[in-house]
């Protein structure tokens, strides 16, 4: 049960985002004695300091190097008397350890450096390399942590060929699903501007709430793409509507629209924002748009990270996996810019960031054997 063991030491240490709490020390420790290099990356404004992991394992052969990615920093608590036990005390009950970030990531973490020292020590001469990204700032922001190693990775010309994140990507049971792809996310503040006015004389100016309402109903009725054979179509959702003074005899001058694109490999930024325009263009309305690109999508289809995980999955667990591309963001996105194939597996994900937060011990152990045989799959030949 050393994956159970090095999970409960993991989740005693409060690591509330952009906080460490000491788990990368832990981990770089026992990296270190199986043989890897570990360099230590410390980011971000003194009041938010965010502290990274790069740990390196070259092979004695040539071959493709494979990283492990993960997050050691965990949500918040939420209210403590809503907690059956404490959150960071790790906690046996009902067959399932209990305390923060047991479903996310810490027992993945745990699975991962657990397999990799099995490995290492039956294949010593292993081909290719193993590495691993670690990073506190994944519940956080995201600007100091798995995207500075990226950056660290790219001044030094270096790529990887295959990675695992570890988000709980699971369903119902260990296994069934992981994840091959995330949608896109790009947001936008719109401002429409009109006339402010005394609302008993709307002649005398412009109301741009009544003005964007067919165009917003025609945004909301427009099919932007029709998806592909892993993503689904592309949605666009407004997420919040402000306009007025707060009276209630006054016409407003502007109302701020705050909307959202999650999007497919099917449609581009670029494209979303030129058709989006075009809409409103030809309702001739007088705005302006503000755009955030949150992730770009990415995928990764039929290969050998997908075939060996696949195969992994059902010799472990005895079950065929599905292929998803469904949820929110992860890290990958940072990932993907360097590594040709990228998936995510982990621990069943219901409870993840909610109170009482859990995982089925017995998938722990079953989660390391799958990360090892992914491993032998891709490194010992």
């Amino acid at each position: 049960m050393n994956a159970l063991r090095l999970a409960e030491a993991l989740i005693s240490r409060a690591s509330v985002t952009p906080q460490d709490g000491g788990c990368q020390a832990l981990l770089a420790e026992r990296l270190q004695r199986a043989g890897f290099h570990c360099e230590t990356l410390v980011c971000g404004p003194e009041d938010f300091r965010v502290t990274n992991l790069w740990a390196l394992r070259r092979g004695a052969r040539p071959g493709p190097t494979l990283a492990f990615a993960g997050h050691t920093d965990v949500v918040p608590t939420g209210p403590l008397d809503q907690w059956r036990s404490d959150p960071f005390a790790p906690t046996h009950r009902d067959g399932h350890l209990y305390g923060r970030g047991a479903a996310d990531m810490k027992t993945s973490i745990a699975a991962m450096v657990v397999a990799v020292e099995e490995f290492v020590q039956q294949h010593a001469a292993h081909a290719g390399a193993i590495a691993f990204l670690l990073t506190s700032d994944e519940e956080g922001p995201s600007v100091d942590g798995t995207v500075r190693l990226v950056e660290l990775l790219q001044s030094r010309g270096m790529s990887l060929d295959a990675c695992i994140v570890g988000e709980p990507t699971s369903v119902e049971r260990l296994g069934d699903m992981i994840k091959n792809g995330r949608r896109g996310s790009l947001s936008g503040k719109l401002t429409v501007k009109g006339i402010q006015c005394h609302i008993a004389y709307p002649h005398l100016g412009r109301n741009p709430i009544h003005e964007a309402a067919p165009a917003l109903a025609e945004l909301g009725d427009t099919e932007w793409d029709q998806g592909n054979e892993y993503f689904p179509p592309t949605t666009w959702q407004i997420s919040n509507i402000h306009g007025g003074t707060g009276a209630t005899n006054v016409v407003p001058g502007s109302v701020e629209i705050k909307f959202n694109f999650r999007f497919s490999t099917a449609s581009t930024p670029e494209s979303l924002q030129q058709r989006l325009s075009a809409i409103l263009d030809k309702h001739e309305l007088e705005y302006e748009i503000d755009w955030t690109l949150g992730a770009r999508p990415f995928l990764t289809g039929r290969g050998p990270l997908a075939e060996a995980a696949s195969n992994a999955i059902r010799e472990i667990c005895g079950i065929e996996t599905e292929l998803s591309t469904t949820g929110g963001t992860s890290d990958g996105r940072f990932i993907a810019d360097i590594c040709a194939q990228l998936l995510e597996i982990g621990p069943v994900n219901a409870t993840s960031h909610k109170i009482d937060e859990c995982v089925d011990i017995t998938a722990l152990p079953r989660l390391s054997a799958i990360y090892t045989r992914i491993l032998e799959q891709l490194l010992s030949a």
